[in-house]
């Protein structure tokens, strides 16, 4: 039975008020890949009664009333994406389609949902309890750049006048929020829980010992000291994302100050086993079996997921152009054999089941365990990268649990290939001696292409992206072409690159165009830089600094960035510079940066 959605289903069970209302900007798939439905479903595992709201009219304050006042809460979601990235491309143009609608069908989440949801709740229930969460508000959550207004905006807990913002994943802050809820403890009084946020009117609030970030004011002018000030903010939080570690933050915003409680402790393997084995209906709702105004019926991104397993969370990768750190954090958090062979289990008997997994990972499919011993006491280190140009010798490389994991679903009846498609680290793999899961990933989960992402070539941009060496790279296709013929297997890499990242200038595009002639292989698809929200690529896109990096004078260190969208271009057709619609441009790059010896080679 799928979560209410409507009067109607409330009147059939027998339900007056419902104790929490989801407000989502994703359509309702009851699925543990879509937030919305997984925490609906553990607030009712909890013994609360919960209904889904999906993609409400925000230009009409009745269509938040569709499913009552809830007698605890409003939460609120844009959905699985930004919803600002979710309604338009990289270089600012609409999208033609959203995955995560009804059809495919663009046009049915706001731009920033969460304030236009939060406004529209407001309009409906005067006074109501409004928390909101989700990737939308966690990684806008103090002051950020916001690439489409190309402005430093607000936290979105002012901005949308919630009474409290959770960030993270959010299992845990939810289930501490909903129980003080229910003792009579209003939403705006609600302090002290990890993995949220709140705002205070006075410095006399704030807890003890909070550190204090550079205020609004500073990090919103602009200025070269404004820019200054958001890159140190942006050091300062992202030095704060461990539980373990972090401390608590406040940042003060004109009259205000938000302040960031520590990050929320990782679920443990039990809870995040019994999280993803909730009753999940594991399919989109019925309201979208019939056809959409485009005349395609189901949500789409429910194809991407639907025979997956999320075996993991967290990153320790933090990869400059990702907010997974700010969002998930670096330590790993994993599901049991047991839990995931009972729900590769359950795909089986689904009747559109062909016999393929098509994914077993997670925001890095070959992470299974923490980085090193020390993070489990200690944390994720503040000032020192797991990985990167040079990764750190307490690093342990060790895939034979996964290697396990996935004999275990092979050897499923019913279950004919399973596939890794959620990125394997390929410089983590490089540094574990054995070379069994390789092997294995060559002989059993690959179907005659890697999709692999070494994101450039020149390693200056590499090292400014948290990247290994192109070497590592060069070295792991190596291995990966040597293996392949000890295995009589004809299979290729496909690697991904993206254009116009800080620190790439039109001399960084040639050299990777040229690396690209040199190997024949021209991508299809070039990925441009995209800033969004919660990484580190995004600050030093906006202050044009790298806050991990000093001069001499103690200063950070400036990074380049291509700023205009003909430089972008320019860089995009570098990197395929043997499309017949690029010569133009490419001609004209290469003009530029004076390789006009270069014109009759790349083309």
């Amino acid at each position: 039975m799928f979560l209410p959605v409507c009067k109607k289903d409330l009147d059939e069970r027998g339900i007056s008020e419902l104790d929490f209302v989801f407000v989502s900007g994703d359509a309702y798939v009851d699925h543990p890949s879509f937030a919305a439905a997984l925490l609906g479903r553990l607030l009712e595992a909890n013994g609360y009664t919960v209904g889904i709201l999906c993609q409400p009219d925000w230009k009409s304050a009745e269509s938040f009333m569709a499913l009552g006042r809830p007698r605890l809460a409003f939460l609120v979601t844009a959905g699985a994406m930004d919803s600002m990235v979710s309604n338009y491309t990289a270089n600012n143009k609409p999208r033609s389609e959203d995955c995560y609608s009804h059809g495919g069908e663009k046009g049915h989440r706001p731009d920033r949902a969460v304030i236009q949801y939060a406004a529209g709740i407001r309009s409906a229930y005067k006074g109501v309890s409004i928390i909101i969460g989700g990737i939308e508000a966690s990684l806008r959550r103090t002051s950020h750049y916001d690439y489409w207004s190309n402005k430093v905006r607000h936290s979105v807990l002012l901005d949308s006048k919630a009474d409290l913002l959770i960030y993270g994943m959010g299992e845990k802050p939810l289930l501490e929020i909903a129980s003080l809820l229910r003792q009579g403890v209003p939403a705006h009084q609600i302090r002290g829980i990890r993995g949220t946020c709140w705002y205070a009117g006075k410095k006399e609030e704030l807890p003890p010992g909070a550190v204090i970030l550079p205020s609004f004011e500073e990090v919103s002018r602009d200025t070269p000291e404004g820019r200054r000030s958001f890159a140190l903010s942006y050091k300062i939080q992202e030095e704060n994302t461990d539980a373990i570690n972090g401390s608590v933050l406040a940042e003060p915003s004109e009259s205000r100050f938000v302040v960031q409680e520590r990050a929320a402790f990782p679920l443990s393997q039990s809870e995040f086993d019994a999280v993803y084995e909730l009753p999940f209906e594991r399919r989109w709702h019925p309201m979208y079996d019939s056809a959409a105004s485009n005349g395609k019926t189901g949500v789409p991104a429910l194809s991407e997921v639907k025979f997956s397993l999320t075996s993991s969370r967290g990153c320790f990768g933090a990869c400059s152009f990702c907010a997974i750190t700010f969002h998930q954090g670096r330590r790993i958090q994993s599901r049991s054999h047991r839990s995931l062979l009972r729900e590769a289990e359950k795909m089986t008997r689904d009747s559109s089941f062909k016999g393929y997994i098509h994914d077993v990972g997670g925001p890095t499919a070959n992470f299974r365990l923490d980085a090193c011993e020390f993070q489990k006491t200690r944390g994720a280190c503040k000032n020192k990268d797991c990985l990167g140009v040079s990764p750190c010798p307490n690093v342990r490389a060790d895939h034979r649990d996964y290697i396990e994991l996935l004999r275990k679903l092979r050897s499923l009846p019913k279950v004919k290939k399973v596939f890794i498609r959620s990125g394997i680290r390929f410089d983590y793999l490089m540094l574990d001696k054995d070379k069994t899961f390789l092997r294995e990933l060559c002989k059993f989960h690959v179907s005659g292409q890697l999709k692999v992402a070494p994101e450039h070539v020149s390693d200056k941009v590499l090292a400014l992206m948290r990247k290994s060496t192109h070497s590592v790279y060069e070295k792991f296709s190596a291995e990966y072409a040597k293996m392949n013929r000890e295995l009589g297997l004809s299979q290729y890499l496909v690697p991904y690159y993206i254009a116009g990242h800080p620190g790439a200038g039109i001399p960084e595009a040639i050299e990777t165009a040229l690396y690209l002639k040199k190997t024949g292989f021209v991508p299809d698809q070039v990925q441009d830089f995209y800033p969004t929200p919660g990484s580190l690529s995004t600050c030093m896109y906006y202050t044009g600094l790298n806050p991990h990096e000093t001069d001499e004078a103690g200063q950070f260190k400036t990074v380049y960035v291509a700023r205009g969208a003909r430089e972008r271009r320019l860089q995009r057709a570098l990197l395929q510079f043997n499309k017949p619609e690029n010569r133009a441009l490419v001609r004209e790059a290469l003009i530029q940066a004076k390789r006009e010896d270069l014109i009759g080679i790349l083309r």
